[in-house]
């Protein structure tokens, strides 16, 4: 007599109820949120994220707008921030020119970003993951990584269990949802997150990796964007399959090391650790702006707030960095970036802005641009940052008046005080 084959374990996403059988519908509640998987109490890395991030946030604050599209952006010369699901049907994208978003969607909702909101809520998550597993590695203010091999005993559950068990518990007390991806390893669990947006749950276990990578885009390895999507398009190569088919020395000499990551990747292999203390690699800040603008004295002022703006950020996370970089666009969409290493690290407003005006001088020749940025790399402890300049006194005088700004920005508010450059200059980013 031949064995029945046997059943994958399986539990609701929403009661948690064990499912005995493989049904369409829990036979506790009724939902249809059922998660079967034959890896899935193995399985200990999670990719997770917050689906559509800022507009939920926003959607969370103002139930007014439950159902209507919203666009997280910054003006008709901006770009989307994000696109909440209803504005995503209409083809609005992440990225997307704003004339272009509102000509797919033009009865979409714009709202300007609030990032001091949107890292309060990103902050609140990070702390809840952290109470899953101390091995988090955050990617960005809305995902994260996570290791949860050995948690059992602390959660009384295996991971995929944990995590269900934190979605619902993100959706009650943040009110926002979130989207999981559960694997071996970090690069089928940040694919897996993408799956099933929103409040999805996918699974990629071992068993079933080179079946469920071969039919997919190369464009779903990290590191293969369009430029190079184009040039294994050119060498007949358009899907994982293929990259499967083929020697990892071929890959090599066809296309160096990223070769090497080609032929893992294709295969499921990565064995990068979820590391908590990956740090962020820069800091910086910047605007597109309404009209677009070539004059070097009216984009001085810009670059002085801007550069206000990371220095403020430097300060509040005791970090410094040692390397200027400097972010224009063009207003054909021609992207430059130039950069200077300090001798010392710093976290004073006054160095950056004047390191990136050295900068913006040499590229103020009449071009016109629609975005400036400035921000610092090379990040470090701040212990060594700014040294006494026994050369340039001036830079002494600076740095103190700016210790005196701060301390009457932190008392009264950071409109309390400005400096000559931004005095009466009330261009805001649009």
């Amino acid at each position: 007599m031949t064995p029945a084959p046997a059943t994958k374990p399986g539990f609701c996403r929403d009661c948690l109820a064990e499912q005995k059988a493989e049904v369409r519908r829990c036979r506790s509640c009724g939902s249809p949120r059922l998660l079967y998987h034959s890896e899935l109490y193995d399985l200990p890395i999670a990719h997770i994220d917050c689906d559509a991030f800022y507009a939920a946030v926003e959607k969370r604050d103002n139930p007014e707008l439950a159902d209507k599209p919203v666009i997280i952006g910054g003006g008709k010369r901006g770009v989307v921030s994000t696109a909440c699901y209803v504005a995503r049907i209409h083809g609005v994208r992440s990225a997307m020119p704003m004339f272009k978003a509102l000509e797919a969607c033009p009865d979409a909702i714009v709202i300007r970003p609030n990032m001091e909101k949107y890292a309060k809520v990103g902050r609140e998550i990070r702390q809840m993951m952290l109470e899953l597993t101390p091995l988090v590695q955050p990617l960005s203010i809305d995902e994260a990584f996570l290791d949860l091999a050995g948690t059992e005993r602390l959660h009384h559950d295996p991971p995929s269990r944990t995590l269900v068990k934190f979605a619902k518990r993100v959706e009650a007390e943040v009110g926002i949802s979130i989207s999981i991806g559960l694997s071996y390893c970090k690069f089928l669990a940040k694919v897996g997150s993408d799956l099933q947006k929103p409040r999805g749950f996918s699974i990629v276990g071992r068993q079933e990796a080179l079946a469920f990578l071969a039919p997919r885009p190369v464009t779903t390895i990290w590191g293969v964007g369009k430029a190079f999507e184009a040039v294994l398009a050119a060498d007949g190569i358009r899907t994982i399959g293929q990259l499967q088919s083929m020697e990892e020395g071929d890959l090599m000499r066809r296309y160096g090391s990223m070769g090497q990551r080609l032929y893992r990747l294709a295969r499921g292999i990565d064995e990068r650790d979820v590391h908590p203390n990956d740090a962020a690699k820069s800091v910086s800040a910047e605007t597109t702006f309404f009209d677009d603008i070539s004059r070097h004295d009216d984009l001085v002022p810009i670059l002085r707030r801007l550069s206000e703006k990371v220095s403020a950020r430097l300060k509040k996370h005791a970090i410094a960095g040692q390397t200027v970089v400097l972010k224009l666009k063009t207003a054909d969409f021609k992207s430059r970036t130039r950069n200077r290493r300090l001798e010392d690290p710093t976290q004073l407003a006054d160095r950056i802005f004047r390191t990136g005006l050295s900068l913006l001088e040499r590229e103020t020749d009449g071009t016109r641009f629609r975005l400036l940025g400035i921000g610092v790399s090379d990040l470090c402890d701040p212990a060594t940052a700014d040294p006494p300049d026994l050369v340039d006194q001036g830079a002494v005088r600076r740095a103190a008046a700016e210790a005196a700004m701060d301390r009457l920005r932190d008392k009264f508010g950071k409109a309390a005080v400005e400096t000559g450059y931004t005095f009466g200059d009330r261009r805001r980013d649009q």
